[in-house]
């Protein structure tokens, strides 16, 4: 059981940022693209440890959905249909604490993979 409550959970209308207010009054604007690569999804942490992927092109994602997953956590779509983050009100709380931190550390995962967070040219 978490030990915050979210009391509202609100996408932007561009569909960039996600505004979890929590019952203690803290509020955080979660960015999409923050979302996305960290998603907490197999897909993306792996099943094991060590096995967490580097997901590049995503810096104009948009959120398609929240929905409610029993009444710990809810699960993102996206606008590439990734949709299997079940994101816990625990999980949303640190990324709003440490996300500043977090996407920092990805941005320097993508440059040391020289991976970029826009979508790559198809060749022509």
């Amino acid at each position: 059981m978490s030990d915050f409550w979210p009391i509202e959970l609100r996408v932007s209308k561009d569909r960039q940022l996600l505004t979890v207010t929590f019952d203690d009054g803290a509020s955080f604007k979660l960015p999409a693209e923050l979302l996305r690569v960290l998603s907490p999804s197999a897909e993306v942490q792996g099943h094991g440890p060590g096995q967490r992927v580097t997901v590049p092109g995503k810096r104009n994602v948009q959120i398609i959905s929240v929905q409610p997953t029993g009444n710990y956590a809810v699960r993102i779509g996206f606008d590439d249909f990734h949709d299997t983050g079940i994101f816990t009100w625990t999980y949303l709380r640190e990324l709003g604490e440490k996300g500043d931190d977090l996407f920092k550390a990805y941005e320097k995962e993508l440059a040391d993979k020289g991976m970029s967070r826009d979508k790559a040219e198809k060749p022509r």
